[in-house]
């Protein structure tokens, strides 16, 4: 098949890591579906070193899921580069996958082109939690004024919620970054999520927050408290909304009012959990 002398013996060290005499049934068809594909001897022993679950899966799988990414926009060069930097996405099935797609295209309103980039650029994207997902864009699109075109092309699916909240409160806070209004005007200039994202922290504080390490090391423990005592008293506001539907003895226009709120206390917690 192409391998060195040396590449042979670590697969075959990597198959009986994997599960045992058992892989190596598995592992032919692995092989061979990794050679059609397009993958070089060398990229495919680092793929079955990413992911020993590949050992697992049938050919028959595997084929189903790489057709389903094609028709999903990822074109050859692209496909392969994909399984190569992370293999983990042929151990989802189509299902799932499918899920997501119509998840970021309904929810946050992505083109067919863009959730082909998405998957491209952030493949990874197909395991998160889609409570998450929708929450991280939500807090981009509302809070920070980021458009669909813009995540897309600062790859915002690569990072944490997190990541972006502290980066961007972090300028929020120094008066470096603001809302924009309905007109998608503000009164500062906003630095692009790119240079929020992509640059390292030594850059991103001397050219983007012109702030120290220290200040910045400082700000992160202090939001980190702030977003544990917002998870506690979304808590809170959740036990009293099921404290107040377990109440019979309301009149009926109070338990419509203690209805509507309820329900928009749950959306809340939704968003911010």
């Amino acid at each position: 098949m192409g391998f060195t002398d040396t590449q042979a013996e670590l697969l075959h060290q990597t198959v009986s890591k994997a599960a045992g005499s058992a892989a190596a049934q598995q592992t032919l068809s692995a092989l061979t579906t990794l050679f059609v594909l397009g993958l070089n001897p060398s990229s495919v022993l680092k793929v079955l070193e990413k992911c020993p679950e590949l050992h697992h899966i049938n050919e028959s799988q595997l084929n189903q899921r790489i057709n389903n990414l094609r028709k999903l926009g990822l074109v050859e060069g692209s496909l392969q580069r994909v399984v190569a930097h992370y293999p983990q996405i042929l151990t989802v099935p189509v299902k799932r996958i499918k899920t997501v797609v119509l998840f970021i295209r309904e929810k946050c309103l992505f083109t067919v082109q863009q959730v082909a980039e998405i998957l491209r650029d952030s493949p990874a994207v197909v395991q998160e939690d889609l409570d998450q997902l929708e929450y991280k864009f939500q807090y981009v699109y509302f809070r920070m004024g980021v458009k669909q075109a813009e995540m897309v092309k600062s790859k915002l699916f690569r990072f944490s919620l997190e990541e972006v909240r502290c980066r961007h409160c972090f300028l929020e806070r120094r008066g470096l970054y603001q809302t924009p209004d309905k007109k998608g005007q503000t009164l500062t200039e906003n630095p692009k999520l790119s240079q929020i994202l992509h640059l390292d922290l030594e850059t991103y504080l001397a050219d983007v927050a012109r702030a120290t390490a220290e200040e910045y090391d400082t700000f992160g423990k202090m939001i980190e408290r702030e977003w544990k005592e917002e998870v506690w008293r979304e808590r809170d506001m959740g036990a009293d909304s099921d404290d107040d539907d377990d109440d019979d003895d309301d009149d009926d226009d109070d338990e419509q009012e203690e209805e509507v709120g309820g329900d928009k206390r749950s959306y809340t917690r939704k968003r911010k959990s």
